[in-house]
């Protein structure tokens, strides 16, 4: 089997250096090499090995002068120092200088490859982790948090304010609407940003399950429990607990939730022992909570502990200005996730885009994007490669005829025609048209789902449009 890898062979004497090169080559090896430490630092620099074997002693700079330059460099090769049988405490030196392992002279060829395979391996996992890491990064970074409509200004407004404080936060919205990204903002611009970020799914679980992921249990205390276990509130000790979907905890398990909110101590599972633990709660749900207390689903003193502060995530309806840089994101990271080069959207797309009511909020988008990345098979995303039911609705043709037009058509006319002039902010229609933001979302939400349906919130019909299709 032919291996790869980037080698550079440092050492002074000509015919050890050439014999070791070869025999590498031969086992697949790229390998340049250097007949001092001096020339080692140039071929670096233009060879960018990801390995260098290295002797220690030789003239001018020795070898632990340069394991020291090497590891300085942005971006270090691992180091290999060879070594004479009595020479072993310098070779300890060098490994304290930055060298990952030493071999004894004269060398062991097969013990060289096992420990260049081992230095590879650790190399591709290493890199693989850095990826993994950066991807999670990548999703959970408050700088993922896109927008500059006026409703994701104010919600920016608060994670600064409210971050750096030790009160609970709930978080509403509609689902797709981003709450987990705002939990992860909290806890990214917190002073608990070094300490754990550990989610649970409220909704995904039954109830005697979700009692032991949030407190843990003991060894024994219902079947199945061979072990003592460690609950959520446990794992995120000195960081924060997001919940999710928090309005569909049963009665009970609310209980010994708003316990632990008023006392910061819990019991696990079948145990007596009380375990406190400092964790920061982030709350969220897209249920109305007011209402859930009044049909007597959920407790009063439990949403008052969790909503000491409260941040609204709007629906993307409302941040329609914000839709061509989602879509911007949006193309560039699955693009680059299949490996494929896509300039943007097609002028007739980004129209589709931006007129569709999206129900299913920025989720909806993201995932309406990344099928039409995968689809595309030109430069540019054509409308072709949209999800089918993503289609713009159109505006009334001309004004309501009158008389002839219904009460709901002159209502239809009246919300999107307001909501043309505020830019698609509901919470400013309902305030013009004396109606509540919730009745407009609503309606919206009819328009968009009647099958013949002729809405937009964006375009203005065009004049001389006499009301033929």
């Amino acid at each position: 089997m032919l291996r790869s890898g980037r080698i550079l062979i440092v050492d002074d004497e000509a015919n050890a250096r050439t014999a070791l090169a070869e025999l590498l080559r031969e086992e697949g090896f790229d390998v340049e090499t250097a007949a001092d430490a001096f020339k080692a630092i140039g071929k670096h620099e233009a060879f960018d090995p990801q390995v260098v074997v290295t002797d220690l002693k030789m003239p001018g700079m020795d070898g632990i002068e340069l394991v020291k330059r090497l590891r300085a460099a942005d971006d270090p090769p691992i180091i290999v120092v060879m070594t004479a049988f009595g020479e072993v405490s310098t070779a300890v030196e060098a490994m304290r200088a930055g060298a990952a392992e030493y071999l004894t002279k004269p060398l062991d060829f097969e013990e060289l490859l096992v420990v260049l395979d081992r230095m590879f391996e650790h190399q591709q996992l290493a890199r693989e982790a850095r990826q993994l890491r950066a991807r999670v990064r990548d999703r959970v970074a408050p700088g993922n948090i896109i927008g500059s409509a006026p409703p994701m200004e104010r919600v920016f407004e608060i994670i600064d304010q409210v971050a750096p404080s030790k009160a609970t936060v709930l978080i509403t919205g509609e689902s797709g609407t981003g709450k987990e990204l705002v939990a992860n903002a909290l806890h990214q611009r917190s002073p608990r940003a070094k300490g754990p970020f550990i989610k649970l799914h409220c909704a995904a679980l039954a109830e005697s399950l979700l009692e032991s992921e949030l407190f843990g249990h003991e060894k024994g205390s219902f079947t199945g429990a061979s072990a003592r276990k460690d609950g959520r509130f446990s794992l995120a000790s000195g960081g924060t607990l997001f919940l999710d979907e928090i309005g569909e905890i049963s009665a009970s398990i609310q209980v010994k939730l708003l316990r632990f909110l008023q006392e910061h101590e819990f019991e696990r599972v079948g145990g007596t022992e009380t375990i406190k633990v400092d964790v920061r709660v982030i709350a969220a749900t897209n249920r109305h909570l007011p209402d859930e207390i009044a049909r007597g689903r959920f407790r009063e003193d439990l949403y008052y502990r969790l909503n000491v502060i409260a941040i609204e995530t709007p629906p993307l309806r409302d941040r329609r200005a914000d839709i061509p840089a989602l879509v911007a994101f949006f193309v560039d990271r699955y693009a680059k996730e299949n490996g494929k080069t896509i300039e943007g959207c097609a002028p007739a797309t980004l129209d589709m885009l931006m007129n569709y009511g999206w129900p299913g909020n920025v989720r909806e988008l993201e995932n309406a994007i990344e099928r039409a990345v995968v689809l595309c098979t030109t430069p540019i995303i054509e409308p072709r490669f949209l999800p089918p039911h993503v289609k713009p609705v159109t505006a009334l043709r001309g004004l309501p005829v009158i008389p002839g037009a219904t009460m709901a058509d002159l209502e239809r006319y009246a919300i999107l025609e307001t909501l043309k002039a505020t830019g698609g902010s509901t919470s400013r229609a309902a305030e013009m048209l004396g109606i509540s933001a919730r009745t407009i979302q609503y309606r919206l939400h009819d328009y968009n789902s009647a099958p013949k349906s002729e809405m937009d919130a964006v375009r203005k019909p065009e004049r001389g449009d006499a009301g033929t299709s």
